[in-house]
């Protein structure tokens, strides 16, 4: 098809032209008289075919009148142009929406990457995130286990000082009941003491010599009160001793409480942090789908507009070939 309008016959008028002229219509010679219009190639083709035909023997066409002639060419003049103008109204339109949603979907396909590269960011934050709370509760874990073998020992140390207490309780017991007696048996002595020395003397050696036994008796209770005095100092000592470790042993379970609870509050901000990642997530996705539904859209709609570029090629193509059938077509010359 002839680019810029030029058909047979424009070239075969400009020919003609020559011809009147004087000149020789060579190839260059009727693209100037086409005003510069025109491949030359087409214009060697029709040329040719001009050439070619019978001078001696008059065709339908040249036994037309005139302005008929006149009339047929300039209605194909017109349809070509005009054919030629949508063509390149069309054309440009398309080319026009064709750079817009190219444009476009470039723009979507770096605002789809974008979102699919702060994808992968959070993602991996959200991985890395997922790992420092494994780690953050794998450490929980351990300090739950330390805490409960304290907590053990702790209740240990407690019934053993509640058995320390007891022993203690029951030496008190016993010093107090020997201390009672110790009286009790002074009393008695110092009544008996009393009474001797209102008895008579015959019995004073008796008494001396019962005297003399619950001498010795004193000496042995005395000896058995420094026993369960010194006793009773070294449980007191064992006693200050357990009390001591059991202070320390409650200020590491207060320590490690402290510690669980800062592992519980770390452990709340990472799942703060994990679940507000997962919101950004599917908001991106959803973003992202949206995203390729507008890139299908733009898809559609340039093969529609494609679809439209067809269509009005076929109906140009249609309708030159109906104008050249109807140059083509003899007229009938009435006599």
């Amino acid at each position: 098809m002839a680019r810029g309008g030029i058909n047979k016959a424009v070239v075969e008028r400009a020919r003609q032209a020559l011809l009147s002229k004087g000149a020789y219509p060579s190839i260059d010679a009727v693209r100037v008289e086409l005003g510069n219009t025109g491949s030359k190639t087409t214009i060697a083709r029709y040329l040719k075919e001009l050439d070619g035909q019978a001078p001696a023997e008059a065709s339908p066409r040249e036994r037309m009148s005139h302005e008929l002639r006149a009339l047929v060419e300039a209605l194909l003049d017109r349809l070509t142009e005009e054919g030629a103008e949508v063509v390149a109204q069309a054309q440009a339109e398309f080319d026009r929406q064709r750079d817009a949603w190219r444009t476009r979907l470039e723009a979507l396909e770096l605002e789809l990457d974008t979102a699919r590269r702060q994808c992968e960011s959070q993602h991996a934050a959200l991985t890395e995130q997922g790992a420092q709370l494994l780690t953050t509760h794998s450490s929980w874990q351990s300090e739950l286990t330390r805490n409960a073998g304290l907590s053990q020992q702790c209740q240990d140390l407690e019934r053993r000082v509640q058995d320390k207490d007891v022993q203690i309780q029951s030496l008190e017991e016993k010093h107090v009941h020997a201390r009672a007696a110790l009286e009790h048996y002074r009393e008695a002595i110092k009544e008996q003491r009393e009474q001797d020395q209102r008895r008579h003397e015959a019995q004073l050696q008796q008494i001396q010599v019962e005297q003399r036994k619950l001498q010795e008796t004193l000496v042995i209770k005395q000896d058995e009160s420094t026993r369960l005095n010194r006793d009773n100092e070294r449980l007191l000592g064992e006693m200050r001793q357990q009390a001591r470790a059991l202070t320390d042993q409650q200020d590491q379970t207060q320590h490690l409480a402290t510690e669980l609870r800062t592992a519980q509050m770390a452990t709340a901000k990472a799942d703060g942090a994990r679940e507000q990642l997962q919101e950004q997530l599917a908001v991106i996705q959803v973003e992202s789908k949206s995203l390729a539904k507008v890139v299908a859209l733009a898809n559609e709609q340039l093969a529609q507009a494609d679809q439209r570029v067809a269509v009005l090629s076929e109906d140009n193509d249609s309708l030159r070939a109906q104008v050249q059938l109807i140059i083509a077509t003899p007229v009938p010359i009435q006599t």
